[in-house]
């Protein structure tokens, strides 16, 4: 079932007549930052607070609010959010599943989550990753997917 145009108009698709049935995705995503500021995060130096628990409210915020961005999403009950972070020297990794009970799959949800997270992590860190010019050579968000989709 796809999103289809009818008489010239965009129409979201009708999943009126599918069944409710648990439903869960899971998405990851990589930002690529100077080893300093992954240090300075690690420490708790970074000047807007605490960079990993408010890229994860971030993404909660974020899932709960996909169908008010993305304009052919579904608004879907979200029924379990849980959101990881992984620390390397350069780079920091964003793992999202969000569950739901609904007629209409999540991975967009935990899409907009991990997308969400990631942009919140490069607005905590601007500072430490600009160089002389106000701009961002080292800093790199990539590997954005979908990892593992369920139904039933």
């Amino acid at each position: 079932m796809f999103s289809h145009i009818k008489d010239g108009k965009l129409k979201m698709v009708d999943v009126t007549e599918k069944k409710d049935v648990s439903r869960s995705a899971i998405a990851q995503g990589n930002i690529k930052l100077r080893k300093n500021t992954i240090k300075a995060i690690k420490d708790g130096k970074i000047e807007k607070g605490n960079v990993l628990e408010c890229a994860r409210l971030a993404a909660i915020m974020a899932v709960k609010k996909t169908s008010e961005i993305i304009p052919m999403c579904h608004q879907i009950p979200i029924t379990g959010i849980d959101v990881d972070f992984n620390v390397f020297d350069e780079v920091i990794e964003v793992t999202l599943e969000v569950k739901s009970f609904g007629k209409t799959g999540v991975e967009m949800d935990a899409l907009m989550g991990v997308s969400t997270a990631l942009l919140t992590i490069w607005d905590m860190v601007k500072s430490a990753e600009k160089d002389e010019g106000g701009n961002y050579p080292d800093t790199e968000i990539c590997k954005i997917s979908v990892l593992k989709k369920q139904k039933g």
